[in-house]
């Protein structure tokens, strides 16, 4: 197993053996007795992943009594709460693969893809349903915002509406809402008093901002062995992401002190290329080559760490500790894939 990211020997020495369990946890709630959901529901767990919400939920507990068995449980629900929306999420977004492997629907076709996902809904909701009604309340109320994000994503902005704070809040739903709940589970069920939970449950809804940012950098600057995904995947399927949205208020403030006549000739031929016709892999391959070298991108990489700093600066109370600093590692180490 990788070193955790989260810069320290002891912790990372006490966590490792219970993520492993947690491992095997999931393994075995989502295997089934039916040949095909078995096949389908084991697809993505055996490809693997960063597994970083159960690492948080670990992480998070050690601020109170650490080794509680409800701590294993809530790791559990948050992953296979996070692997369900993933086979939905590949369908609407057309992915082709997923961590490096075929995505589900690319195997089996799209409705048996999106009732995998319904199937781990249903095993997050068997586990989480022996950590008492508090825990099922804010798995419900995070499931519903995670459907929120993905409906706010999928029509965009409402007239008027400023397309970046939307997105933004689309990231904060999508994403923010399940790593938030992955670290008040692990205070919660750890023993911590409320102000503990208070602050890391912050922490986690800005650290998932910050992660989701760095993944659009990543969408467009790393190689598929990096990421596990075929860079441009959400260009090609006409997703706007942070360098787009940054494109695009660019390109309407037209020429200024910080843009010249030639820069927004080039800014408007690469945005129309961006709405043109991308199915094709040369075209796909020639808009992410301009994006890697434009600045937008590097401003979304600028984003994503002060995100990371807003989420590092909710915890400024915690009490002193290795537990804190490896939170202020771990805040890190989500968007340093973006430097």
């Amino acid at each position: 197993m990788a070193a955790l990211p989260i810069g320290n020997a002891n912790l990372e020495e006490a966590l490792t053996p219970r993520l492993a369990v947690v491992e095997e946890r999931l393994r075995d709630a989502v295997a089934q007795s039916d040949r095909l959901a078995d096949a389908t529901s084991r697809h993505l767990v055996d490809a693997g992943g960063k597994r970083l919400r159960p690492m948080l939920v670990l992480l998070t507990a050690q601020l109170g009594e650490g080794a509680r068995p409800e701590v294993l449980d809530a790791a559990v629900v948050c992953e296979l709460t996070h692997l369900a929306t993933l086979y939905h999420d590949d369908v609407m977004d057309s992915a082709p693969t997923r961590r490096g492997a075929p995505a589900a629907h690319e195997v089996w076709g799209n409705s048996v893809a999106i009732l995998t996902g319904d199937l781990l809904f249903a095993r997050a909701s068997v586990v989480v349903a022996g950590l008492g009604p508090e825990a099922v309340r804010l798995q419900a109320t995070t499931f519903e915002r995670l459907c929120i994000g993905q409906l706010h994503e999928t029509v965009g902005p409402a007239e008027g509406e400023d397309p970046v704070a939307h997105y933004v809040q689309v990231l904060a739903d999508k994403t923010g809402s399940l790593v938030a709940t992955s670290a008040r589970f692990g205070a919660m069920f750890g023993g911590c008093g409320p102000s503990v939970v208070r602050q890391v449950t912050e922490y986690g809804e800005l650290a998932g901002v910050a992660f989701q940012l760095a993944d659009d950098v990543l969408d467009i600057r790393s190689d598929t062995e990096v990421s596990g995904k075929t860079p441009g995947t959400d260009l090609r399927e006409g997703v706007a992401t942070m360098p787009v949205l940054l494109l695009r208020k660019r390109v309407a403030a037209g020429v200024g002190a910080d843009v010249t006549q030639e820069e927004h000739a080039a800014d408007v031929a690469l945005l129309a290329d961006i709405d043109g016709d991308l199915s094709s892999d040369e075209a796909l391959a020639s808009v992410v080559e301009r994006l890697r070298a434009h600045v937008v991108v590097d401003q979304t990489a600028a984003l994503a760490h002060e995100w990371s700093a807003k989420a590092k600066a909710a915890i400024a109370a915690l009490p002193e500790g290795e537990v804190k600093d490896a939170l202020l590692s771990f805040a890190d180490a989500l968007v340093a894939r973006a430097a």
